[in-house]
């Protein structure tokens, strides 16, 4: 699958509707820095929008996936989805991996610097400069380990069952118990525990 071909391909239909990457973002619900992502090639459109993005730029799944208009038969163009499905899935799976790897070095690292400036003898600004060092490590690998569990996979609504990518902001506000947080959902508009799963459906 070629991502600078699709990335030209969404750009060139968006500037065909006459539409900015703000407004395109806008009617999809998402940041025009992700639409800019997509047009660079940088990642594709989540499967949860891309029916809307086709319908948004009016062309098919497949033409998307392409990177051109093209006529293809259902069995080839189910075959490519199910693909796709099966890339994000997996890459999600990387990444939730990556989040335990990267809070685990996060606390050793403040572990050590707390363990280095309480045991060692050292000036006292020396200690404070380690701590430090220690607390910068671990607040930047708590926001990156949020910023991906906001981005692989989605949170299932308990009330209605509802599958989502819950925007960073809500994020940051909610009460989480490991992969499991208090959020609310878009669909229903009711706050309950959601739990993390890989797939949309």
């Amino acid at each position: 699958m070629d991502l600078i071909k699709i990335g030209m391909f969404i750009a060139n239909r968006r500037k065909m509707k006459n539409l900015t990457q703000f407004e395109l973002a806008e009617k999809l619900n998402v940041t025009d820095r992700a639409v800019s992502k997509w047009e660079r090639g940088k990642s594709l459109p989540d499967s949860s929008i891309m029916l809307f993005l086709c319908k948004v730029l009016e062309i098919s799944v497949n033409d998307l996936l392409s990177g051109e208009v093209v006529s293809m038969n259902n069995e080839e163009l189910e075959k490519k989805l199910v693909e796709v499905v099966k890339a994000k899935e997996d890459a999600d799976r990387r990444l939730l991996a990556l989040e335990c790897i990267v809070i685990t070095l996060s606390i050793i690292i403040l572990l050590i610097s707390a363990l280095i400036s309480s045991y060692i003898p050292m000036a006292d600004w020396k200690r404070i400069v380690i701590i430090i060092a220690g607390l910068i490590v671990c607040v930047v690998g708590l926001v990156f380990c949020i910023k991906i569990e906001q981005v692989a996979g989605y949170y299932e609504c308990k009330k209605c069952g509802h599958r989502y990518i819950p925007t960073l902001k809500s994020m940051w506000a909610s009460m989480h118990m490991g992969r499991t947080r208090y959020l609310k959902c878009p669909n229903c508009g009711k706050k309950s525990w959601q739990k993390k799963v890989i797939s949309k459906e």
